[in-house]
């Protein structure tokens, strides 16, 4: 006989978001921390697995979780890069949380390198976050807005309009 493992109806479901930032980071001005996704404002992540390679550029106006390799820039608004993932090109969103390996320059208004990160390349920043034990050899500028100053590959019509861009 299989367990009854159905919840009582007067109990509420426990809900535990996600932390990736240790609760001292977090900003006090309402601004929610590096690292924590915003549900309620966001589709489900576009999800690069670890047994994928692109050659190319990858252009996305969402949140973009990846674990494989791309050898290619790469435009968000939330970039997650994963620990096995290898990125060999600039990154610009918003966002950016590095747990994996990056190649190339990385320009955003906030950027976060954890433990597990291996960056060679400059980082444009309003915010940077460098846990201890990343890897870093570039240089690091604060810019008011190191995302405009980056040129934006352009989505092509015929793509946008058959939805082949997230």
């Amino acid at each position: 006989m299989l367990p009854n493992f159905k919840r009582s109806e007067s109990e509420p479901p426990k809900v535990t978001p996600p932390s990736f930032a240790p609760a001292a980071a977090q900003p006090a001005s309402g601004a929610r921390p590096i690292g924590l996704a915003r549900t309620n404002e966001r589709n489900a992540p576009s999800v690069i697995g670890p047994d994928l390679t692109i050659n190319g550029n990858l252009v996305s106006k969402g949140e973009v979780q990846i674990d494989g390799e791309i050898q290619g820039d790469i435009q968000g608004t939330y970039v997650v890069i994963g620990e096995k993932a290898r990125i060999t090109g600039g990154i610009v969103a918003e966002e950016i949380v590095v747990r994996g390996h990056v190649m190339g320059s990385v320009r955003g208004k906030r950027v976060m390198l954890q433990s597990s990160s291996h960056v060679e390349g400059d980082i444009f920043h309003q915010a940077l976050a460098i846990e201890q034990g990343a890897f870093f050899e570039g240089k690091s500028r604060r810019s008011e807005d190191p995302t405009a100053e980056a040129a934006r590959p352009e989505i092509p019509s015929s793509l946008t309009s058959a939805g082949l861009s997230s």
